[in-house]
């Protein structure tokens, strides 16, 4: 990619094209200071972005990519190619997913380092690690059973559950914890950091005026919005309002000429577009969803609506716990009702005089 390869598509900027770059052993400065790494994912969103900060006489890094061979061997080339065996000070996870976190313990254990993090992801991400080896509970049983799961479906989340924690090095036993509002002094600039809620509970993006940047994680992404999903372990979460929430307050606070450095996709220009993007995108899908309810519907009913495609065995989970995010947020809008049958399943349906209600 050439410096000059700027793209504009569907009102954002691409300073750096919108191909995407080799993912083994590409790395790019785009900021001074701020390095772009990408490693390779083994799942459909085939690749993470991670950045390298330049901090003095060391390094700090946002982001890790999943527990992974490939990955450390990755990290172990870079480590004398790239940072020229300085050391690494400090190891930053925006939020708690293995791509993000899953190789923060490995690195923070190799250079005798500090993992930030926020507190709520911290201490969700351990317990999501220590679910491996356990049997499947049974209130995520009843969680799928009442969105509609067959027999079939069930067995499989009971072989697939506690697999979190097979992509994620065991997460140090102390940390330093990151608050929306913090400042961070990274190579004589100050980071700011801004928590999003509904992705994960308390993501942490970096805002540098200095630079004109923002590490948005998976808060704001170009091409796709982050899943949103309710989960067993909290089945009347509403997600989707913290997310909504979220991004309206992030256009309200930040700037609009940042350079966006997202975990996905490429670095773009057109912040509070993307997030006016993000929030309109799932208001239409509510109001689409709404309508899908005219007649009682269970959530894996609603993949048709949300989702515009078949939804294979390996992504029913997401779709489900997504699905669910919606109904709750329509829910607590007052816009539809929610009844349980006699086998147990719940289904959901519009209520017509509610149509036009729009709570926060």
């Amino acid at each position: 990619m050439s410096d000059t390869e700027n793209v504009h598509y569907q009102g954002l900027s691409y300073p750096f094209g919108r191909t995407a770059p080799d993912a083994n052993g590409w790395i790019r400065e785009v900021a001074p200071g701020v390095h772009w790494l990408r490693f390779e994912l083994p799942m459909a969103l085939n690749h993470i972005n991670l950045w390298l900060l330049e901090d003095k006489d060391g390094w700090t890094i946002v982001d890790t990519c999943m527990n992974m061979s490939s990955a450390r061997q990755q990290w172990e080339e870079l480590f004398t190619t790239v940072l020229q065996n300085k050391p690494i000070t400090r190891v930053i996870a925006t939020h708690l997913h293995p791509d993000h976190v899953g190789l923060a313990g490995w690195l923070t254990e190799r250079f005798d380092c500090e993992l930030w993090m926020s507190r709520t992801d911290y201490t969700m991400c351990r317990m999501l690690v220590s679910d491996t080896g356990r049997a499947a509970p049974e209130a995520g049983i009843r969680f799928y059973h009442r969105a509609g799961f067959n027999d079939e479906q069930i067995s499989s989340y009971r072989e697939r559950f506690g697999g979190f924690g097979s992509v994620v090095y065991p997460l140090p036993d102390s940390y330093r914890r990151l608050v929306d509002g913090d400042h961070l002094e990274i190579n004589g600039n100050y980071w700011q950091m801004v928590v999003g809620k509904g992705h994960s509970p308390e993501h942490i993006s970096l805002y540098c005026p200095a630079l004109k940047c923002l590490i948005s994680g998976d808060q704001v992404l170009p091409r796709i919005t982050s899943n949103v999903s309710v989960f067993p372990t909290e089945p009347e979460g509403n997600p989707l309002r913290e997310w909504l929430l979220s991004n309206a307050r992030i256009r309200e606070l930040l700037p609009e000429d940042l350079l966006v450095l997202p975990a996905h996709g490429n670095p773009f220009y057109g912040l509070h577009k993307r997030l006016t993007q993000l929030i309109d995108g799932h208001e239409r899908d509510l109001d689409a969803l709404y309508e899908h309810l005219s007649e009682p519907k269970r959530a894996i009913d609603c993949f048709e609506v949300l989702f515009q495609r078949v939804i294979g065995d390996d992504m029913i989970m997401m779709a489900t716990g997504e699905s669910i995010a919606h109904l709750n947020c329509l829910k607590d809008r007052r816009r539809i009702k929610r009844f349980l049958d006699e086998d147990g399943v719940y289904w959901y349906q519009a209520l017509p005089e509610s149509r036009q209600i729009r709570l926060p």
